[in-house]
């Protein structure tokens, strides 16, 4: 083969690798897009409805913990009720962008694999959604009874809004990704990153750091509340072992 040839080809194939490249950039801005379109509607939609979710879901913890909640800002109940419409429109959508996420990853799997991105898929929603229910009905009545108790009877605890909603959201949000644990030792043990020997092998780290992980997600320093996160979050690291145990990847 000529030099001319060999300079051809060479070409050529640059070419084509740049075309895949650039395809593969084409497809995760379309990811991006159908993701933020998801999030939109869903955003709308909690707009909609914006009344009934305050009102009936994310101040009925308040409600029952005897909160005095005030706003201490103008406009300040107009633009709180954009951000909570925007977070609950994540949530809304969490599906839409999980499933996005595997469509753009599942070029890189094996035919076997893709056939099982709808029950990834549905299964990640679960695990997401099962957090955000253990935070609303478990963690968040602890917390919040504790810090309504907390301190002396002569001071009355009047609480800002926002900074509730930040407590009340970022507790429901964080348990829901922790709870997401096993599907990242899944997509860890598919791509050969992680393997239960590792996992077994730093048990006792883990352990230590998911307490501190429990400490630094619950507001406060309500101990109760730490341990109430932490015993499901040492449950869900052993599920991930055996998860990573069926899923690892082959050598």
């Amino acid at each position: 083969m000529s030099k001319k040839e060999i300079s051809g080809s060479d070409t050529s194939s640059e070419k084509e690798i740049e075309m895949t490249f650039l395809e593969h950039l084409e497809e995760l801005r379309w990811r991006i897009i159908y993701a933020l379109i998801g999030i939109v509607i869903g955003t709308v939609i909690a707009w909609i409805f914006i009344d009934f979710f305050v009102d009936q879901i994310l101040l009925l913890p308040a409600k029952k913990a005897n909160f005095n909640l005030q706003n201490l800002r103008p406009f300040g109940q107009l633009f709180l009720f954009f951000e909570i419409a925007i977070i609950i429109g994540l949530i809304f959508s969490f599906p839409n962008v999980v499933y996005q996420l595997w469509k753009f990853i599942s070029p890189a799997l094996r035919e076997k694999e893709k056939k099982y991105i709808s029950a990834i898929v549905i299964f990640t929603t679960l695990c997401f959604l099962i957090g955000v229910v253990f935070a609303y009905f478990v963690m968040l009545p602890f917390t919040l009874k504790f810090a309504a108790q907390f301190g002396s009877q002569d001071i009355v605890n009047n609480f800002a809004i926002d900074e509730y909603f930040s407590i009340i959201l970022s507790v429901i949000i964080g348990a829901g990704l922790v709870f997401e644990l096993p599907m990242l030792s899944f997509f860890l043990s598919k791509i050969g990153i992680l393997n239960p020997g590792i996992m077994k092998k730093y048990r006792r780290h883990s352990i230590v750091t998911i307490l501190i992980f429990a400490a630094l997600l619950t507001p406060g320093t309500d101990p109760v509340s730490q341990v109430i996160l932490a015993i499901p979050l040492v449950f869900l690291y052993e599920i991930s072992i055996l998860v990573s145990k069926i899923f690892q990847k082959k050598t």
